[in-house]
């Protein structure tokens, strides 16, 4: 009985986990060029309900990731704009995205939330790896999301620390007026970066409407996208710690449940709320204690992390 729990808990763990995996590597590339992004969860927002709403238009759920993919992609261009080329201050900009997303998601959304027969994306069964005990449930019995996930840890984790273009990343947000002096267009490639991680918000958006909780309703995140920029932090910038930590709060966040028939529960029926808080009063620790620049700086962040680049003082 408590295996097939433990089993049920690390399976759903990894599926509710994919939405804040994608999110957290997401930000891990903008932030690794050198711009704070918090946006992150109105980008969901915007994301989950543009997916759904063109799944459900067209019947066909992948365009739907694409159009989530791309609408994610603008917010963060916007949020590029005013930071990398107004240099404005990148906290306020990303809270504003925030309540732009939620707000829009909201109204836009509106017609979706009745509902209920948008395709969603196809669950995939992986022969015979399915059938191994205990580590073919938890791994190769899920949505197509979830092994796209799969695909992108090692990928993101080989792009930063093997490539040149990984190399000129972290040197991004490292120390950019050397690597403009090396030839590497730092404005350019911020929008990149920025862009990118928004289109990966994006389709934790799509995943989270189309394959984990297939439906659309207001402020289905739920939190979802502050949890990622918490993560990114708890991670070290590291895609692989950031996909760990991704499938543990999955796990916690089903947890309360998963465990509604165990005995203890059920003679403390409060626990379960306090459960589901721990996510939330996690990222709230993280990210109170990281806003001191020596604690940043001790965990591992890029050192020119929400600092505008001007080609002009380089040499100051």
């Amino acid at each position: 009985m408590e295996l097939a729990l433990l089993v049920n808990l690390l399976a759903a763990g990894v599926r509710s986990g994919t939405p804040i995996l994608f999110a957290t590597i997401g930000e891990i590339f903008s932030e690794r060029a050198g711009v704070l992004n918090l946006g992150v969860e109105g980008m969901m927002l915007m994301g989950a309900m543009t997916a759904y709403g063109v799944a459900y238009g067209t019947g066909n759920p992948w365009l739907g990731v694409l159009a989530a993919m791309g609408i994610g992609g603008l917010l963060a261009l916007l949020h590029a704009f005013v930071t990398v080329t107004l240099r404005a201050d990148q906290v306020v900009s990303g809270l504003a995205l925030t309540f732009l997303g939620t707000g829009l998601s909201a109204v836009l959304g509106a017609p979706l939330v009745e509902i209920r027969s948008a395709p969603r994306l196809p669950n995939f069964r992986i022969p015979f790896l399915a059938d191994i005990p205990v580590l073919g449930p938890i791994f190769f019995d899920h949505n197509v999301v979830v092994y796209i996930g799969f695909l992108l840890i090692p990928l993101a984790w080989f792009y930063i620390y093997r490539t040149r273009p990984g190399l000129e990343l972290r040197a991004l947000g490292e120390y950019p007026a050397a690597a403009d002096t090396l030839g590497i267009n730092v404005i350019r490639q911020r929008y990149f970066y920025v862009i990118l991680g928004g289109a990966l918000a994006g389709l934790a958006g799509a995943s989270l409407s189309l394959a984990i909780t297939p439906l659309w309703v207001e402020g289905m995140t739920a939190g979802a996208g502050w949890i990622a920029v918490g993560l990114v932090i708890f991670a070290g910038w590291d895609p692989v710690r950031g996909a760990m930590g991704a499938y543990l709060f999955g796990a916690i966040r089903r947890l309360p449940l998963d465990a509604q028939n165990l005995t203890f529960f059920l003679k403390n029926p409060t626990l379960g709320y306090f459960m589901n808080m721990l996510p939330y009063l996690f990222t709230i620790i993280v990210l109170v204690i990281s806003s001191r620049e020596a604690m940043r700086r001790r965990a591992g962040a890029p050192a020119a992390l929400g600092v505008p680049y001007v080609r002009e003082e380089r040499g100051a």
